[in-house]
């Protein structure tokens, strides 16, 4: 089903054989490949779109297994999801676009960086596990290590992205949004989305001997009270990339939405200039 508001048309494109949904702004000089968080879907992007959309092209995709894209159980790990993502920059012919990669897009977009050095012009990543050993809160410490998804299996997944979304702080979602990231974990769904985090403890592990050679310039977005992926993990990441930067922004979780004008401050930013201040540091 086609989504429509007022800045977003979805549409579906084939690619690696699965079904992608994706959106699309108008053409600029520079473009953006923009990652779904979980468990939403590219709507979150309703709040930032004109903002971003302004300084950039800008392609959004629910990455295979989350929002309303075709998954293959394969490509649920981050390892295997970055070599995805690189796939997906290829099919829309973005040569060396900016990656906006929060939450699950997070330890993709950094495995991504590192397998294709030079493939992407820079990274905005944050609120994604990716601190080893685990460093993860709430129900998503649950998730991860859940022995089963056969209970998870037996719950409508509309009930679990309801209880998520009710800790929004600030933020009204709109309905389009709403009944988009219902739908797209609505029964067995959201269980089949846990297998992604349930690869944290396998690969999270071989993150921290890559982050050191990746080139590509990161800035690293957290909320400061995020309860869910705290932001030791944020600082984690700025101890160990070689030219990051790293900023907090007064919320939980959902910045992307919660604070809104401030995350798409720090994104163009970043774009237009920002990551030219940063030095190289010594590898963590």
């Amino acid at each position: 089903m086609t989504i429509s508001t007022q800045l977003i048309r979805t549409q579906i494109r084939g690619i690696d054989g699965l079904s992608i949904r994706f959106a699309e702004s108008e053409a600029r000089a520079q473009h953006a490949l923009l990652l779904s968080p979980w468990p939403e879907s590219i709507c979150c992007y309703e709040p930032t779109w004109t903002q971003l959309a302004a300084h950039t092209h800008l392609v959004a995709v629910d990455l295979p297994g989350f929002g309303k894209s075709e998954r293959r159980n394969f490509l649920m790990a981050p390892r295997e999801m970055g070599d995805l993502i690189v796939q997906i920059a290829d099919a829309f012919s973005l040569d060396n676009p900016h990656v906006v990669g929060p939450d699950v897009g997070t330890a993709a977009s950094l495995f991504a960086a590192a397998s294709h050095p030079g493939r992407f012009r820079r990274l905005v990543v944050g609120t994604g596990g990716t601190a080893f050993p685990l460093q993860l809160g709430g129900v998503l410490k649950e998730w991860v290590y859940a022995p089963s998804l056969e209970p998870y299996r037996k719950i409508d997944g509309r009930r679990i992205v309801a209880a998520a979304m009710s800790s929004l702080e600030r933020y009204r979602l709109t309905d389009t949004a709403r009944q988009d990231y219902l739908e797209s974990y609505q029964g067995e769904g959201f269980a089949e989305s846990m297998r992604y985090v349930q690869a944290f403890p396998v690969q999270l592990p071989i993150l921290p001997d890559l982050l050191g050679t990746i080139g590509t310039p990161v800035q690293i977005i957290n909320g400061a009270r995020d309860l869910v992926v705290p932001p030791v993990n944020a600082e984690y990441l700025h101890e160990r990339l070689p030219r990051s930067k790293l900023d907090f922004i007064d919320a939980g979780h959902f910045i992307w939405e919660d604070s809104a004008d401030s995350d798409a401050k720090l994104v163009t930013s970043w774009w237009d200039g920002g990551y030219a201040k940063v030095n190289d540091k010594k590898p963590h």
